[in-house]
């Protein structure tokens, strides 16, 4: 797979592409990911990239000649066209679901967006999807952007040290994974759950399916699609709201 980042910062990528699960993606050629100055596009002597907004008001805006310039360029630069993602606070939400989809494609290019935003007209006419990594403004997309590698990265083949892991995560299906419990036994007086020392597998598999539903049921209720879940879960549900009204009598 192929990453290309284009940004005004290209700096802020020097640490981490040595680092954790990105360095070893790309150590082992599952990833190649490539930096590009947007400034380099700007068609100037002096490396113009932005501009004062049409309609007047506060801060500047990316001209859309550099972006375009950019795109023409990389969209000649193997291996193949690139799937472009503009990274903007106006953009979809990114989820799990759409970051598999990310993961599969050959070749990916992220725009990092800075000031007050991009010209319209490339994330309408250039870009096939726009995304947002959450609900607040960064100071650039450069962090949206390390966010989306990351994410991407892990799930390419070979990436996790254990590949059955990523099964197992947060959001995989639709839920928040279950809590996790390691040496000591006793902790300052906690213990760990007795279901997680008994060695039965399947009441481990229950227990820890209760706990992802009831932590998502407490936390993030929004994830739940109740339509989707068994039986078993919409019952222990059920009793977990139950338990919750006669506490709070």
């Amino acid at each position: 797979m192929v990453v290309d980042i284009l940004t005004l910062s290209p700096g802020f990528f020097a640490s981490p592409l040595q680092e954790g699960m990105i360095r070893r993606g790309i150590r082992q050629g599952a990833v190649q990911v490539r930096i590009f100055n947007l400034r380099e596009f700007s068609g100037d002597r002096h490396r113009t990239v932005d501009d004062r907004p049409f309609g007047g008001g506060a801060g500047m805006v990316l001209k859309p000649e550099p972006l375009a310039r950019a795109i023409h360029f990389l969209e000649r630069v193997p291996p193949g066209p690139p799937h472009l993602v503009l990274l903007t606070p106006r953009g979809r939400p990114l989820d799990q679901a759409r970051v598999k989809g990310l993961s599969e494609k050959r070749r990916l290019t992220l725009i990092c967006g800075r000031y007050e935003g991009v010209d319209e007209r490339i994330g309408a006419h250039y870009c096939h999807e726009q995304i947002s990594i959450g609900d607040y403004v960064l100071s650039g997309g450069e962090p949206a952007a390390l966010a989306v590698l990351d994410a991407v990265v892990r799930l390419q083949p070979q990436v996790l040290g254990c590949p059955e892991s990523k099964d197992e995560e947060s959001y995989e299906d639709g839920l928040l994974e279950y809590p996790h419990y390691t040496r000591p036994r006793i902790f300052e007086g906690q213990a760990v759950p007795e279901v997680l020392l008994t060695g039965d597998h399947e009441r481990v598999r229950r227990w820890r399916r209760r706990q992802a539903l009831l932590r998502t049921w407490e936390i993030r209720p929004d994830l739940i699609r109740e339509e989707n879940l068994a039986p078993e879960d919409l019952k222990a549900i059920r009793e977990f709201k139950k338990s919750r009204f006669i506490r709070s009598e």
